[in-house]
């Protein structure tokens, strides 16, 4: 019921939307509560979340393992329980990992629709894993890049990915080779210190950040941090959770909900980032898609 996750986008626009207009969005969702498991170098996410305009309640629990030795396992795996609000019954158990991966790129879709400069032909991604791939697909539907170009640390797994695309794919020995020249740059790695740095980055690119979920790692470099207008999902969690934020000390210019509600400008002329932590509400909204669609198939 994802396979497509652009027709996801308006859900999640008017999500982002509602999330940023406060009480009145209807949207109840704290911050995610993460447990480290200490012993073995994971972490457990709690994320809850209830929007009064989907009639919607669920919480979302994650794990992400930064260094496995076994690569056969994913460094996060999810499952959503969607419960009925207005009795709290447990209505359906779902494949988190699916939902977390196809609603990410869709919010990264809709940050790039909104950011990139006009007339993007250079599409990089830094990153080979799960979330490279529903990025790929979602962008490549949506937006007519003329060159895709892929980094990743080991090779092996960029050739891959390349060789797995619907399209031409220009696997790069270094991230500076794919990001210079880039129009749209996403990072989805699992780096815990800068892989992209300011001085090889276009002006007026447009950057989604999506990995470095963690308040000590980092995927972008101080410069790029100061010198971009940087728009977050959430504040309060951007200023919680996000490395790139907390350590470089940059300014949030803006939530992405503001520039859908229109009270904030999205400024594509300008060298953008799009830190996405990812928030609860998205996982809601995309479930509660999920089981409708189930339910009318049914």
């Amino acid at each position: 019921h994802l396979h497509r996750a652009s027709l996801l986008l308006p859900a999640l626009e008017a999500a982002l939307a509602n999330f940023s207009g406060g009480a009145a969005g209807g949207v109840v969702q704290p911050v995610r509560t993460v447990l480290p498991v200490p012993r073995h170098g994971g972490y457990l996410g709690v994320m809850p979340a209830y929007s009064a305009a989907d009639d919607a309640l669920t919480t979302k629990l994650v794990t992400f393992y930064e260094h496995l030795k076994d690569s056969s396992v994913p460094s996060h795996q999810a499952t959503v329980l969607l419960f009925d609000p207005s009795n709290g019954t447990l209505k359906a158990v779902l494949d988190g990992s699916v939902i977390t991966a196809k609603r990410t790129a869709a919010v990264s879709a809709i940050a790039t629709k909104l950011l990139m400069p006009p007339f993007a032909e250079v599409l990089c991604i830094l990153g080979a894993g799960v979330q490279a791939y529903s990025h790929y697909d979602i962008f490549t539907e949506l937006f007519a890049f003329k060159e895709v170009r892929i980094w990743n640390r080991t090779k092996e797994r960029a050739v891959q990915f390349a060789s797995a695309a619907s399209g031409p794919v220009r696997v790069c020995s270094s991230a500076q080779e794919a990001v210079t020249g880039a129009d749209v740059i996403v990072t989805v790695t699992m780096a815990t210190a800068p892989i992209l740095f300011g001085d090889w980055v276009k002006p007026g690119a447009h950057i989604n950040a999506v990995g470095a979920s963690r308040p000590d790692w980092r995927e972008l470099d101080d410069e790029l941090m100061k010198n971009s207008v940087l728009f977050v999902d959430s504040r309060d969690a951007a200023l919680t959770e996000s490395g790139d934020v907390i350590l470089s000390g940059a300014e949030i210019f803006a939530e992405l909900g503001e520039v859908l509600k229109g009270t904030k400008p999205a400024l594509p002329e300008k060298t953008t980032v799009f830190k996405s932590l990812g928030m609860a509400v998205e996982d809601t909204v995309a479930a509660k898609f999920v089981y409708d669609a189930w339910s009318a198939g049914n």
